[in-house]
């Protein structure tokens, strides 16, 4: 690494070209397509939120587990019998309501609106169970005779239309992004790179729809090529070494190089996939062994130099697995 003008070492972001002021790569970010987002949950490394995305939202201590199905939140139903009732056993108080509702007040149509989804129970296992987006919910929530239930909704209104908002104004995104990750206690050196290697793995897929690769498992296999041709390991393999869930995305458990050798990667694989005209998915897979294999590279480099690996087992879980408490603002 040479010495710069000043006298000093540049940065590591500046030395590999990836030191995008902070305000054009938010800039940027912000104004990529709808389309393009929705082509980046294709990845497999969760941006944005992906199908079948599950989290847990906290109301006055009761947790309402959501997961995220054909493009929007479905919730719990049972958790929300358990936050607006006295029943000890709010499964059985939903199977009792569910069988009025369509049977004595002849709401059948509601039936096809309920679906079973797959959420984390109380010991941690996966289970499939009834869940209804925002506006079956408020159908459901009628039936429920509860005090509690005017306060509910206007709760639940809050959070179930946040979605919405981020879709039609992406900005309300990242900064939601960002105001969580800093919650959590990230530096902000780390929130920073962060949203850079959001922008840039925008950049990557966008790049790869252009260039003929369309299927949701060719983004997933590019993504592993990349992951293993930089840090000698598939993305199945990284997230078991930083012990990681299904749900975690790997990318916000990086370290700081971390995230820059990954930026790396995936900004040379577009500019040798530019170079060569990669067309379909056997070209650019070659163009991303070929860009991950510059990264890994340097960081092969970097590890000489300095005597200590890149890649690590640490993680953020302890602060990020701490689901935040929404403040009841009515």
């Amino acid at each position: 690494m040479s010495i710069g003008d000043n006298g000093k070492k540049p940065s590591i972001e500046k030395a590999l070209g990836l030191d995008t002021p902070f305000d054009e790569a938010l800039h940027k970010f912000i104004n990529i397509s709808k389309e393009e987002l929705a082509d980046a949950a294709a990845s497999g490394d969760g941006d944005p939120i992906a199908e079948g995305a599950t989290e847990i939202v906290p109301f006055k201590g009761t947790r309402i587990r959501k997961a995220f199905h054909n493009g929007e939140w479905y919730f719990s139903i049972i958790d929300i019998c358990e936050a607006l009732t006295d029943s000890t056993n709010p499964r059985r108080y939903w199977s009792d309501l569910k069988r009025q509702i369509i049977e004595i007040e002849g709401h059948s149509e509601m039936y096809d609106e309920i679906v079973q989804l797959t959420m984390p129970g109380a010991d941690g296992k996966m289970y499939k169970t009834d869940a209804a987006n925002p506006e079956a919910l408020f159908r459901i929530i009628q039936s429920i005779p509860s005090a509690k239930a005017e306060r509910f909704k206007r709760w639940f209104a809050k959070v179930a239309y946040e979605r919405i908002q981020e879709i039609q104004n992406p900005e309300i995104a990242i900064k939601r992004a960002m105001l969580i990750y800093q919650l959590q206690g990230r530096p902000n050196s780390w929130v920073e790179k962060r949203v850079r290697s959001i922008f840039v793995r925008k950049e990557l897929t966008t790049e790869w729809k252009k260039r003929g690769v369309t299927e949701e498992n060719e983004f997933a296999i590019l993504t592993g090529v990349l992951s293993t041709h930089t840090f000698g390991m598939g993305v199945a393999d990284y997230r078991k070494m930083k012990g990681l869930g299904r749900n975690h995305n790997l990318r916000d458990h990086m370290t700081d190089l971390e995230l820059i050798f990954t930026m790396l990667g995936e900004k040379s694989t577009k500019e040798i996939a530019e170079i060569r005209n990669a067309q379909g998915f056997e070209q650019n897979k070659n163009a991303a062994r070929a860009g991950g294999t510059v990264a890994g590279n340097a960081r092969k480099g970097l590890e000489r130099e300095t005597g200590r690996p890149v890649i690590s087992k640490s993680n953020f879980l302890k602060s990020a697995d701490e689901p935040e408490e929404i403040e009841d603002q009515t």
